[in-house]
């Protein structure tokens, strides 16, 4: 007996009968074994998708031009998904550090502003170096898409809204909290399937069919799972059969009901869901269709913090995401510098629900992890942004703002707090807490204000070995500094 793709493949001359069949190819039973050129295949006959946006041909912004070393890339090349991967910005334990210095070198003019009304600058060389002790001293990873690149203010970066969260500066770092972990939010802790993260190799965090059968069968195993994230990384790095091979394993297990695919490609690389010769967003809204036939809902949540990281080609995804039915989200962080007051954060949720047409879902507070105390706001600026913005904005477009408590406590609205000592920065949440054999019981948590400024003299004293006295005129004056 023929295979059903076996069927569609000799089927496509367009008849009605191959298009049912393709609607249908890939509800194979789950196996790996459904090859590259079998999903393209359903994909391409499958259930109708909106017309393909297309970039305006004349008047548009060719903004990555302003970068030296893209300035002869076409739109047609920019747009390709290929190019992209080949032309990240990267530099990590392995790199050697002449190629990103020579980059950086490119794109900063002489003199890089070190205050806002550049009365104090920094030399291009100094300005590097500072980039590279903020690399060392985070111990993170650099891999910047071409998108998010060019976005870049590159005449005045220390400003910079998208810079200030892509790359790291070792002179606006401040000391860690002292509650904050590697894992603030218990989630190695939480997994049932053994995701512990603190020291992981490259190769045991790709993804493997083995990893996520167990997942599939925890999930299985457990009814009362009924709503299920796809994150642990970023979707947008799944090739288009992996993404449509978990869409379909989901759909299949009857006690999942909804789920959502997490990515923050529609912020850092719009231009693979409008790249012609990429099936990931085809994949994406394959899933949707498959999941509402089968009377589930599936959706996407994206991360844009800032208006700036938004471009035509944001839009022009946005679009063809949306008219192809899918729900779309959008999850910011609040970030001290960057998007912590009324103005940003309000033209930030227009642009998401009226020129993207996007839900905006969440606010967080910036979670207390190492090395971002330096962009971590308190508790108080969030509830006062929220009481501001609350009225000016229609009630369907309102996002809620969030503390996602330390310890596992999970999300819970900014305002509900059990108390708030403003002097120490303490505040207390209850939450459920959920015990071995799943019953709930509620317990309190505890959130962190980031640390007052003699708490964080006292901290860069006893790392330095010097008196507070003697850092009170350095602190004070970076304070000046930053605001």
């Amino acid at each position: 007996m023929m295979r059903r793709v076996d069927r569609i493949q000799q089927s496509l001359s367009g008849t009605l009968t191959a298009r049912r069949l393709a609607s249908r190819a890939l509800m194979l039973p789950h196996s790996p074994a459904v090859s590259r050129a079998q999903y393209s295949q359903a994909v391409a006959v499958a259930a109708p998708v909106p017309e393909e946006p297309s970039p305006p041909s004349s008047g548009v912004d060719e903004f990555w031009r302003k970068v030296p070393m893209w300035e002869d890339v076409s739109m047609e090349e920019f747009i390709s998904w290929r190019w992209t991967t080949k032309n990240f910005v990267e530099h990590h334990s392995r790199s050697a550090p002449e190629k990103l210095k020579g980059i950086l070198a490119g794109v900063l003019p002489d003199h890089v502003p070190f205050t806002s009304n550049a009365s104090l600058v920094q030399s291009r060389e100094e300005f590097i170096e500072d980039i590279f002790g903020g690399i060392e001293e985070s111990s993170m990873s650099i891999r910047i898409t071409p998108h998010v690149f060019s976005r870049i203010n590159w005449q005045d970066p220390r400003h910079d809204p998208i810079f200030q969260q892509f790359i790291p500066l070792k002179s606006l770092m401040q000391p860690d909290h002292p509650r904050s972990k590697h894992d603030s939010l218990h989630e190695s802790h939480d997994s049932p399937v053994g995701a512990d993260t603190s020291e992981v190799s490259k190769q045991q965090m790709k993804p493997t069919l083995k990893r996520w059968e167990a997942a599939f069968k925890y999930i299985e195993d457990t009814p009362q799972i009924t709503d299920i994230v796809v994150s642990g990384g970023d979707a947008y790095y799944l090739s288009p059969e992996q993404l449509a091979y978990i869409g379909e394993r989901l759909i299949k297990i009857p006690n999942v009901k909804k789920f959502r695919i997490a990515s923050k490609g529609l912020g850092v690389a719009p231009n693979r869901i409008l790249d012609p010769n990429d099936q990931w967003s085809d994949a994406l809204l394959w899933i949707h269709r498959l999941a509402l036939k089968a009377g589930k809902r599936a959706a996407l949540h994206t991360h844009i913090n800032h208006p700036d990281e938004i471009s035509w080609m944001t839009e022009q995804a946005c679009r063809k995401l949306i008219e192809g039915g899918l729900t779309v989200r959008n999850q910011s962080v609040l970030l001290r510098g960057i998007n912590d007051n009324v103005e940003t954060i309000s033209k930030l949720i227009r642009a998401l629900a009226e020129d993207l047409r996007i839900s905006p879902y969440y606010v967080y507070q910036c979670d207390m992890v190492r090395k971002v105390e330096h962009l971590r706001t308190p508790l108080q600026a969030i509830m006062d942004i929220e009481a501001k913005i609350r009225g000016s904005i229609a009630g369907f477009d309102m996002p809620q703002f969030i503390v996602d408590l330390p310890q596992g406590g999970g999300k819970r609205l900014a305002g509900n707090y059990l108390s708030y000592d403003r002097d120490t920065g303490v505040s207390r949440f209850m939450a459920p807490a959920v015990s071995g054999d799943g019953t709930k019981d509620s317990k309190v948590y505890e959130y962190y204000d980031p640390l007052p400024l003699k708490a964080q003299m006292d901290l860069l004293s006893d790392r330095l070995e010097v008196p507070t006295s003697c850092l009170s005129t350095l602190v004070s004056v970076a304070e000046v500094l930053r605001s």
